[in-house]
C-alpha cells in the first residue's frame, strides 16, 4: 500500500505498448477507493471522448477498436495516454503510457560478397529498423543456417560470423527480418573460400570492435569483437576503469563476443576488447561504451497525513533511476503551483504547506520521470476543522517602539471565545519566505505583546491566531510595520605613538557597528575644553595620523560612527607622548645602523689585525729562539779562541796544549773518559775574552787543522754539550830541515771539524 491513498488509489496503471496497424488495443486502468469513483482518459493531455473508435470499458480500461498510425483526418492513435480517477476526496492521475505503432523499415545495410582464404574469418552484416526490434535470421543457399555449428555465430543485431573457414562454407547468404509489423528479406551475398590454410605469420588485428550501446535494465547486451591473425589471436575482455566484469550473466559467443544478460546499472562502463598473440605481449585493442538506464522508482513514498488548520503539512517523495528522475507534484491531478505558503525543497523531493486551511485539503501526487520510464505515488492531506472554533482575532495593530522593538496589540475574537486557551503571534520579516516565520505564545488574558530583538530599519509582518483544545482559529488580518533606524554602535579605538609630535588612531571595521556612513574623529589637550574636529572619515577608512602635537601634555582622542539616523556613542582614549617616547627609548633604544655597520666593519678589521699580529709574534719568537741559539754558538767560538790563547805566562805556554773539537770521534771518546769537562760559566769566569788576546794568540792552531785567520772561522752547529777541555802531554814539534821542506802531516784519523 506504499504510495497509495486509502480514499483513492490505482491498482493497475496503463503501460507502454507497441500497437499493430488496424488491430485492436487495450489500455488497462483499475482504481480502488471510496465510491463513487469516476474514471476518465487523456491522450497527450487532452480528454478522450467516447467514440466508435475508442471508448472506456466497464472496468475502467480504454479500448481502441482499430489502431491507426495515421488516420484520414491526419490524426494518429500514437501518443501518451493516462487514466484519471476522482471521488469526493480528490483526483489522481496514472503514469503516462507511451503507445507506438509497430513498424519496419527497409534494410539500410545489406550483406556484401566476400573472398576469404581457408582457415580465416568471414563476417556478414545486415541492419534494419523496426518496432518492436526485428528478429534477424540467416539463410545459406535458401536454407536456414545451422546454428548448431559452433563455427557459426549469430549476433542479435544482424551479424553472422564464421570462423575457421572451410571449402564447404562457400555459398550464398541472405538475412530475414521479422516482427509483428512485417517480414523482409535482404539482398544476397556470396562467400568464396580460396586456397589452403596459410602458414605465413600475421600480426593480430581486430576486424570489428564493440559499438556504443544504450539499453535498459534487464535487457541483454552483446559486445562484438572479432579478430584475425596467424597464429590465431586470443581475445580477452576488461573494463577501462579496472573493475572486474564478473561472471554472473556473462557469456562468450563464438571466439570473442561478450554477452551480458539481465543488465543492471552497475554494468555501465567502457569495455575493452584485446586480441593477443599467443605467448607474447603483442596485442591490439578496441573499446566501446555500455550505458544502462533504469526507469524511475520510489525509494520513499509520500504518506497521507491529517493536520489541524493553521499548522504545517510536509510530504516527502524520494525517487531513483538512471538518469536521475525529475520530480513533479500534482494537486488533484493539476500541476502544483508554489506560493508563499507552498514550497518545494531538495530538488522537489519535499513539499511543505504552511498555515494550512480547508482549501489545501486534496490528494497530492508525486510523479517521477526519466527517459527510461515514469512512476507516480499519491497521498492525501486532511485538514482537521472542528465546529465552534473561535473566529479570527480582531483589530490587530503594530506600533514601532524603537530600532529593535515593536508592540503588537489585538482584540479578542467576536465568536466562540469561551474555550480560548491562548493566542499565538506569528512573526517574520516581510521579505523572508513563509518558512522563516516564527511564533510567540501569549496567555488568553493578554492582548498585546512586545516583540524585541528585531533588526533596525526592517519591515515585519504579524498575524494572530486564537487556540482552543480542539484547534486554532483562522488567521487574523496581516499587519506590516517597520522598525526605526538605529545609530551605529561604539567603534573600537587604538592609539599608537609615532614620534614625539604625532600619534596614529586606528580602529577595526565591524558588522556590529550596523549601517554607518563614516566616522568622526576629535582630539584635544586634556586641560582645554575645545576639541579639534570633527575630522570626517569615510566608512572604509580604519586609521588616521594626528600630527603637530605637543610632547609635554596629555591628549584626549575621541572616535564615533554616524549614519542618517545620527551619531553613535564615542570611544575615548588618552595618550601622553612624553612618557611613551621615554619608555620607548628605554625599552627600544634607537638603532644607529651606520654606526652598527661601522662597528661591524671595525670588529672584523680588528679580528684580522689580531690574527696577523699573533702570527707575527709566533714568527718573531721562532726567529728569536733561532738567533739566540746562534748567539750561543758564537759565544762558544769566542770561548774556543780564548782556549787557544790562555792568559798564562809565556814561559808556560808550551807546557800544555788545549785542543778544542779537533780530534776524531775515537779521540773525543777518549777525551770524554779522561778529560776534565767545564761548563760555560767556568769558561766565562776563567777566560774573559779580549781582542788583544786574540791577536797575541794567532800562532796557536787546533790539532790536525791548518792555521786559518780568525775572520774565516766556520761556526759548527754542534751542541754545547759536545764541547770539552782535554789536557794532553805536549809532543815536541819536529823542526823542519834546512832545505825548507815542511814536515810530513800527521796521519788523518777522520774528518776535522773547523771551529
Amino acid at each position: 500500500d506504499f504510495g497509495r491513498s486509502s480514499e483513492l488509489a490505482f491498482v493497475v496503471e496503463p503501460s507502454d505498448d507497441i500497437a499493430v496497424q488496424e488491430q485492436p488495443l487495450i489500455l488497462y486502468c483499475q482504481v480502488e477507493g471510496i465510491q463513487p469513483i469516476t474514471i476518465t482518459w487523456r491522450k497527450n493531455g487532452v480528454m478522450i471522448v467516447d467514440s466508435e473508435n475508442a471508448f472506456m470499458l466497464a472496468n475502467g480500461s480504454l479500448y481502441v477498436s482499430r489502431f491507426q498510425r495515421v488516420r484520414g483526418d491526419g490524426s494518429s492513435d500514437e501518443g501518451e495516454y493516462d487514466c484519471m480517477a476522482q471521488n469526493h476526496y480528490g483526483l489522481v492521475v496514472s503514469r503516462k503510457a507511451k503507445i507506438q505503432a509497430a513498424t519496419m523499415s527497409d534494410f539500410h545495410i545489406h550483406p556484401q560478397n566476400a573472398v576469404v582464404e581457408e582457415g580465416g574469418v568471414a563476417r556478414f552484416q545486415c541492419q534494419i529498423h523496426g518496432l518492436p526490434e526485428p528478429v534477424i535470421l540467416w539463410h545459406k543457399n535458401s536454407m536456414p543456417v545451422n546454428t548448431d555449428n559452433e563455427r557459426y555465430t549469430l549476433l542479435p543485431k544482424g551479424v553472422l560470423q564464421i570462423t575457421g573457414l572451410r571449402a564447404e562454407d562457400s555459398g550464398i547468404f541472405h538475412c530475414v527480418a521479422t516482427n509483428i509489423a512485417n517480414v523482409k528479406f535482404s539482398r544476397e551475398a556470396r562467400l568464396t573460400v580460396s586456397g589452403s590454410h596459410s602458414t605465413v605469420y600475421k600480426d593480430p588485428m581486430i576486424l570489428v570492435g564493440p559499438e556504443n550501446l544504450t539499453l535498459t535494465v534487464h535487457q541483454t547486451a552483446v559486445l562484438e569483437c572479432i579478430a584475425t591473425g596467424n597464429p590465431r589471436p586470443i581475445v580477452s575482455w576488461s573494463r577501462l576503469d579496472g573493475r572486474p566484469i564478473g561472471v554472473e550473466g556473462i557469456q562468450v559467443l563464438g571466439t570473442g563476443n561478450l554477452m551480458i544478460s539481465d543488465l543492471t546499472v552497475q554494468h555501465s562502463g567502457i569495455y575493452v576488447c584485446a586480441a593477443n598473440k599467443p605467448g607474447t605481449r603483442v596485442r591490439r585493442t578496441a573499446q566501446g561504451s555500455l550505458v544502462v538506464q533504469a526507469p524511475a522508482e520510489f525509494v520513499q513514498h509520500p504518506q497521507s497525513i491529517s493536520r489541524p488548520v493553521g499548522t504545517t503539512a510536509i510530504f516527502t517523495c524520494v525517487a531513483q533511476g538512471e538518469p536521475p528522475p525529475q520530480i513533479t507534484w500534482l494537486r488533484n491531478g493539476q500541476i502544483l503551483e508554489t506560493s508563499d505558503h507552498i514550497k518545494l525543497k531538495n530538488n522537489n523531493s519535499t513539499l511543505s504547506i504552511y498555515g494550512i486551511n480547508q482549501t489545501d485539503e486534496a490528494i497530492y501526487q508525486c510523479l517521477a520521470e526519466n527517459s527510461a520510464g515514469s512512476t507516480q505515488a499519491s497521498a492525501r492531506l486532511t485538514v482537521l476543522w472542528a465546529d465552534g472554533l473561535p473566529s479570527p482575532p480582531q483589530a490587530v495593530r503594530a506600533e514601532t517602539v524603537s530600532a529593535t522593538t515593536i508592540q503588537v496589540s489585538w482584540e479578542k475574537p467576536l465568536q466562540n471565545t469561551k474555550e480560548i486557551i491562548g493566542y499565538v503571534l506569528h512573526i517574520r520579516k516581510a521579505a523572508d519566505p513563509v518558512e522563516m516565520e516564527y511564533q510567540e505564545a501569549v496567555s488568553k488574558s493578554t492582548f498585546q505583546q512586545l516583540v524585541t530583538d528585531l533588526e533596525p530599519s526592517t519591515s515585519y509582518s504579524f498575524y494572530i491566531k486564537a487556540y482552543t483544545s480542539r484547534g486554532a482559529s483562522k488567521a487574523s488580518e496581516v499587519t506590516v510595520v517597520s522598525t526605526l533606524g538605529e545609530v551605529p554602535a561604539v567603534p573600537s579605538l587604538f592609539i599608537k605613538v609615532i614620534n614625539s609630535t604625532a600619534v596614529q588612531a586606528t580602529w577595526e571595521p565591524s558588522i556590529k557597528l550596523g549601517q554607518h556612513e563614516g566616522f568622526k574623529l576629535y582630539y584635544r589637550k586634556v586641560h582645554l575644553a575645545q576639541y579639534t574636529g570633527p575630522v570626517l572619515l569615510a566608512s572604509n577608512v580604519t586609521a588616521y595620523n594626528i600630527t603637530h602635537l605637543d610632547a609635554s601634555v596629555v591628549y584626549e582622542v575621541k572616535l564615533l560612527a554616524y549614519n542618517q539616523h545620527g551619531d553613535g556613542d564615542s570611544t575615548v582614549r588618552f595618550v601622553s607622548l612624553r612618557e611613551t617616547v621615554e619608555r620607548t627609548a628605554v625599552l627600544n633604544p634607537p638603532c644607529d645602523c651606520m654606526k652598527d655597520e661601522q662597528n661591524n666593519k671595525t670588529s672584523t678589521t680588528g679580528i684580522i689585525i689580531g690574527i696577523h699580529i699573533g702570527v707575527t709574534c709566533i714568527i718573531f719568537c721562532i726567529l728569536f729562539l733561532m738567533f739566540g741559539y746562534r748567539g750561543r754558538l758564537l759565544m762558544c767560538k769566542n770561548v774556543q779562541e780564548q782556549l787557544s790563547t790562555p792568559q798564562i805566562p809565556r814561559s808556560q805556554r808550551s807546557a800544555a796544549g788545549l785542543i778544542l773539537n779537533g780530534a776524531t770521534r775515537r779521540d773525543r771518546d777518549d777525551r770524554d773518559l779522561n778529560g776534565k769537562q767545564l761548563d760555560m760559566n767556568e769558561l766565562e769566569r776563567l777566560f774573559p775574552a779580549s781582542l788583544s788576546q786574540e791577536q797575541q794568540d794567532k800562532g796557536m792552531t787546533s790539532a790536525h787543522s791548518p792555521p786559518a785567520p780568525p775572520d774565516d772561522t766556520q761556526i759548527s752547529t754542534l751542541p754545547l754539550d759536545e764541547f770539552s777541555i782535554i789536557e794532553e802531554q805536549p809532543d815536541p814539534l819536529p823542526k823542519p830541515p834546512r832545505g825548507g821542506s815542511p814536515p810530513a802531516p800527521a796521519p788523518d784519523h777522520g774528518p776535522a771539524n773547523e771551529g
